[in-house]
């Protein structure tokens, strides 16, 4: 009698895990439609409203390491639910401030501490436990649940918004962020071997490591040895420009970039929205092709696609989406974080088990980015009444970018100590390739 075969679990833990993805990614969608509202309400300038937005982008990326260390020290189901609970809280509470510093706490803070937390560490925590087949193409599938959570989102929060105000549409986000705990709580799984599985596509079962002490230590750790090395500068500058020219420019100043020229916010909202379905392809399809190719040169060429639409994108702005515009959004969207399971794959190949948390400081390179461009392209619109300027530097540093990705060279694991008692540690070693 033969057994019969099932879905393996690996595939229900990364159905939830992109739940989560989507419930956290709806405040992410929201600063672009806001900006005006809040400006006209309470009379902030657009780089003070910005300023908000660098935190929370920030902070974003900032949390991400450490969150991938708590992950593995208290388990990710406790993480992920606290995270969302974070998320739910900031955003109920813009409903009642009155004034710029409580936006920054209540946007930037709390929603910046509780979405980094559920950052792109988080998925290369779950697809480095669960998976060791495909894990490129479900790195892509989850990466894609925030620009789902974009186009879940973003039409809706704009209609809110023009029919019953900014307050409704925040306290819609925080109760899909909030409805989405119970869910990670009773199906998220922390390893398979408790289940007694091995990992998808693995032979055996590998018992899971014992927590480690010190998730703060364990990520400082991680980045001062992966900071001697050479590849990581490399990706971590091109990841910086990646957010610059992603949740930094176009995500939070595209909608009033539009506006400025006529368009209606709902309008400009829908592009993005349509930005977000094509992103879903494009990323599950660099998933694909990761598993395939060499990961440096589709950086390499992402980052040049993505420059050259940019340097076009101030030409296509009019009051109506014309079909240059709609090209833009196509083209644009495919590419939108296609850069991330290549990045992810080539942080695994260079810093071995302690990838993940590496891949967090990197991740933090790409919020920080994403932060200097969002204050940055507020005091350009501030200063010089337009956004081109913004656009115009955004293509030239994704361009940058690419030469970056290309710099890299194909090397063996470089192996980052994990947890390591002071008393008993090792000399350290670096890479210096």
């Amino acid at each position: 009698m033969t057994r019969s075969r099932r879905l393996h679990p690996a595939w229900a833990v990364a159905a939830v895990v992109f739940v989560a993805l989507v419930g956290a990614a709806g405040f992410r969608a929201t600063p672009g439609v806001l900006l005006h509202p809040l400006h006209a309400e309470f009379g902030w300038p657009l780089a003070t409203i910005s300023a908000a937005v660098s935190v929370n982008l920030m902070l974003y990326g900032l949390t991400a390491p450490f969150a991938a260390a708590l992950m593995d020290r208290f388990g990710i189901r406790r993480v992920v639910a606290g995270a969302l609970a974070l998320v739910a809280l900031g955003s109920g509470l813009t409903v009642m401030m009155s004034a710029s510093w409580q936006l920054i706490l209540c946007w930037g803070v709390l929603v910046g501490l509780g979405t980094g937390s559920m950052a792109l560490a988080f998925v290369a925590t779950v697809t480095g436990r669960w998976f060791v087949h495909r894990r490129g193409l479900v790195t892509g599938v989850l990466t894609a649940g925030g620009a789902t959570g974009q186009l879940v989102f973003l039409p809706l929060i704009a209609v809110l918004v023009r029919d019953h105000g900014w307050r409704v549409a925040a306290l819609v986000v925080a109760g899909a962020a909030l409805a989405v705990v119970p869910l990670v709580v009773w199906l998220l799984r922390e390893h398979p071997a408790d289940l007694g599985l091995p990992a998808y596509g693995a032979t055996e079962v590998l018992p899971p490591a014992p927590p480690a002490r010190g998730a703060a230590a364990r990520a400082i750790g991680a980045l001062t040895a992966a900071a001697r090395t050479r590849p990581f500068w490399l990706l971590a500058g091109g990841f910086a420009i990646c957010g610059a020219t992603t949740n930094g420019l176009v995500g939070t100043h595209f909608v009033p970039a539009a506006h400025d020229h006529g368009m209606p916010e709902t309008t400009a909202a829908g592009l993005l929205a349509l930005v977000g379905i094509f992103d879903i392809a494009g990323t599950v399809a660099s998933g694909w092709l990761t598993d395939r190719m060499d990961s440096r040169l589709l950086l390499g060429a992402y980052y040049a696609l993505r420059g050259a639409s940019l340097l076009v994108l101030p030409g296509l702005f009019a009051d109506t989406a014309q079909p240059s515009m709609l090209v833009f959004i196509v083209f644009y969207g495919l590419d939108w974080v296609a850069t991330v399971p290549p990045t992810v794959a080539l942080c695994r190949e260079y810093f071995g088990a302690s990838g993940a948390v590496v891949f967090g400081w990197v991740f933090a390179a790409h919020q920080i980015g994403a932060a200097v461009a969002a204050t940055g392209a507020g005091l350009v619109r501030d200063q010089l009444g337009d956004y081109a300027l913004a656009w115009y530097a955004a293509g030239a540093l994704s361009i940058g970018a690419a030469g970056l990705s290309l710099l890299l060279r194909r090397r063996q694991p470089v192996p980052v100590p994990v947890a390591v008692p002071v008393a008993a540690a090792p000399r350290a070693w670096s890479y210096r390739g």
